[in-house]
This record gives C-alpha cells, structure tokens and sequence, in this order.
C-alpha cells in the first residue's frame, strides 16, 4: 500500500468515525489520485493547491468531496510552480492562516523535495510507510532532516504497510510486522502499534477494469485492513484531540509576534535613516516611495539612508571611473553607466597604507563575483574633475560614517541598488535580511 492510498483512506475513515470533524485533503503529487477519490462531478472550480502555495486561504479553496471529505484540487502545473518555492517554512505559515478546521491530510511526493519538506514542517503528525528494509533504510533521510532543522522528531512516527501474513521467520522476530517494527526502533524510529496487510482485495481498488477508485470502508470491510485502518483512524483521533496548541495555532502566534518584533524593526530601520542624500543633502524618502535610487549602510549600521540615482551616478563618473566630461541623461554612455550600476552593488572601505588616508572600493555583481578593486586618495579635495573642487567621494564617505572615516579598520559601507518605485522596501524584514546577509558575504570577501 502506497502513501497517497494511505492518505486518501485515512480521510475516509476518519469522517466515518466522526461525521462532526472537519477532514480535509490535498496532495503535492502529480497522479491526481485524490481528485478521482473525492470529486463530485458538477461543482464549481475554486482553484487548486497551486492557489494555497501562492497565498490563497486554504479554507476558500476546499471543494465538496465524496464520504464528507473536503479536497482542494491537485494540478498538473505543480512540477513547475515548485520551483518558485524557495522556503521549507511557507506552508507552515499558509496553514497558520489558512482558516482550516479539524484534520486536514497532506498527500506529498516519495521524494524529499521543497514540497515535501513543507509539508513535514508543517504537520503534527508525519505517517511515513515502511514495506521493507530499503523503504526503513530510506527513513533514515527524514530523521536526518529533522536533526539538521533541529525538529523535535516526536511527530515521525512509521507504520509497516504490504505486511505479508503468510511469511513467517525462525526467531523472536516471527513475522514482518515484527521484524520491521524491530529494527525500527533499534533505530530510534517511533512506530504505530498498528499495521496494514498486503490483500489481494484492497488492491484491486486501485487497479480494475472499470478504472475507477473505491474506498476500503465500502469495497473490503471483510477483509483485516479494514479493521487496520480502523484502528489506525481511532490513534489518529485520539491524538488530535489531545493536543491543546496544533503546530498551525503555535506557528501562528509566532508569525503574529515575529510580525510585530518586524514592524518595530523597520520602524527603528527608518527612524535611524540620514534625512537626506549624503551627497546633494535633498530629502528622498516619504514612506516606501521617494526619489532614491540606491540605499547606503555601513558595517556597524552607524550610518545608513538613501542617494539620489543622479548625484550617486555623477560619484561614479567623478571620481571611480574618471570621466572627465559631463554625461547627460540621453547620452549612450550615461545609459550604460545607469544600467550597470543597478545592477552593481559597491563598498567602500577607509584604510591607511602609511601615505595618508585612502579608501578601498570593491565592486560587485548580483551573483556576488568581484569585479572591482581599486584603492583611490581620500583626501578633500582630491578626485573631482577639476582639482580645487570638494571631492565627491569624500563628501559621500565624511557624511555616511561622520567621523569614523579618519579611523581605518573594520567598518566600510555598502551601497545597494534599490527599486526606485519603492526604495524603502529594503528596510522591511525580509528584503533587509537579504541585504545583510550580502553585507556579510562582501565582509568575508574582504577579510574581514
């Protein structure tokens, strides 16, 4: 017996024993089993699981199903949506609002892809089947998985399925239930006090000429499996009702608090921003929305705000790239100066090198390859096109580390190409984590 006959079945007889809990089912495998299962031909269609892993409510997508069981559709596109999942935490967070009630089934795939490991982070109960020793060996990979989380592993539990009554062995471990539960918990593996046998009756279900799905509860209540599966619906009931804080109610009260911890960290992010463009001192940002092209931060956060993308540009020009003509806007070279540096990200770092103050500038692409090293004066007013000008890069580095520029060391500054449309959208949780992280890596880049 499979995994999705498993699932599908779990429902069935879970509604069976109690017609007032809510059972619902999806599956993130592409055969379309739980459709032919539970669809009742003539509804209207609502969306499907591809709708859940993009943010729909999970409880607006579920479709009236045969036996009582709610289903949100399977579809062909997932192989290709998945790859758009990039977090193993995304339908942990779906689910916690998600509106969902009672028990809901995750159907998933025999491999341990992203959607796999959303649904075992997201579920208080994983059913892994086990038919023999190299499906037990291969339970090795998601109790590996979960120390490498650091998952409580309390919710994997193993269950022998295709259990073969006529085998017998010599020995304390007589039959395959008992040889399998055996080495199971040798392993450290939790298992079910159940188990499912291998009937000729049960398989026929799935595979008949009338190429239709039947249940176990109506097509073999004569035959073991049905009082298994029984059992097996009577553990799982038992264990939903004992649990006062399901991992979705748990998951949700932290996404809520670490929701508020974000917003009181953009706030202090914006609050602590320069007022003006470091370079022209005019105010760029009003909310999310401005006029700013690029944001700045150094290494200690001391410093950080936004420049302007034609005063940010005319640095580059001045006193990097030494162009010593003026550019306008419709000049080719202006273009490619513009369109290179969104997609750059540089850091300057103030070093001493025995003659006197310098500054280090690296640059980088998106992929984070270097592609630019380069040590420049940072003298006042050395740099500029003409020499008794005030040097730009100067002025951009006196005013984004204020006085810490004369003092070489650890500290440099990053600045970052941001959409113009919404350049504080950097400073909110997740956008602000990204750049961090590139603050770290151009750090280890530079040895520090």
């Amino acid at each position: 017996m499979g995994k999705t006959t498993l699932a599908t079945n779990l429902a069935i007889f879970l509604k069976a024993l109690d017609e007032d809990l809510p059972v619902s089912i999806f599956s993130f495998d592409n055969h379309f089993t739980v459709d032919k299962m539970f669809e009742i031909k003539g509804q209207p269609v609502k969306g499907d699981v591809t709708g859940l892993l993009s943010g729909g409510s999970g409880s607006d997508l579920l479709h009236t199903g045969q036996y009582g069981v709610g289903y949100i559709p399977s579809s062909a596109a997932l192989s290709e949506f998945k790859l758009s999942v990039k977090s193993p935490m995304i339908l942990t967070r779906l689910l916690a609002f998600s509106r969902f009630t009672g028990i809901v089934i995750i159907d998933t795939r025999p491999d341990l892809d992203i959607l796999t490991k959303n649904a075992l982070y997201a579920a208080d109960r994983v059913i892994i089947p086990v038919k023999d020793m190299p499906s037990l060996e291969n339970c090795r990979n998601i109790f590996d998985l979960f120390d490498k989380r650091g998952y409580d592993k309390k919710s994997l539990a193993l269950i022998p399925c295709l259990v073969d009554s006529r085998i017998k062995f010599d020995g304390p471990f007589c039959d395959q239930k008992t040889l399998l539960k055996a080495y199971a918990i040798n392993r450290g593996y939790r298992c079910f006090d159940t188990y499912i046998s291998k009937s000729p009756k049960v398989e026929s279900l799935n595979t008949n000429p009338d190429g239709r799905i039947y249940p176990i509860l109506t097509h073999a209540r004569n035959t073991d499996v049905y009082g298994q599966f029984t059992t097996l619906a009577k553990t799982i009931i038992e264990e939903f009702r004992a649990t006062r804080e399901p991992r979705s109610q748990l998951a949700r009260q932290w996404f809520l608090s670490e929701e508020e911890r974000g917003k009181e960290a953009y706030l202090r992010r914006l609050s602590g921003l320069k007022k003006t463009c470091p370079l022209c001192d005019r105010p760029l940002l009003h909310g999310d929305s401005g006029t700013a092209a690029y944001y700045f931060e150094t290494a200690d956060k001391g410093g950080c705000g936004f420049i302007e993308e034609e005063c940010y540009l005319g640095l580059l020009m001045s006193d990097i790239y030494r162009i010593n003509r003026e550019l306008a806007g419709e000049d080719p070279a202006w273009g490619v100066l513009r369109d290179s540096s969104r997609k750059t990200s540089f850091v300057f770092r103030p070093v001493d090198n025995g003659k006197g103050p310098m500054v280090e500038i690296f640059s980088f692409d998106q992929e984070g390859f270097q592609l630019l090293k380069k040590l420049f004066p940072l003298g006042e007013n050395n740099g500029g096109v003409m020499g008794g000008e005030r040097s730009r890069l100067f002025s951009f580095v006196s005013k984004a580390m204020e006085s810490n520029c004369a003092k070489p060391g650890n500290n440099f500054i990053v600045v970052h190409p941001v959409d113009p449309l919404t350049p504080g959208a950097i400073l909110r949780e997740e956008k602000y984590k990204e750049f961090s992280r590139l603050k770290d890596y151009f750090a280890g880049q530079m040895g520090i």
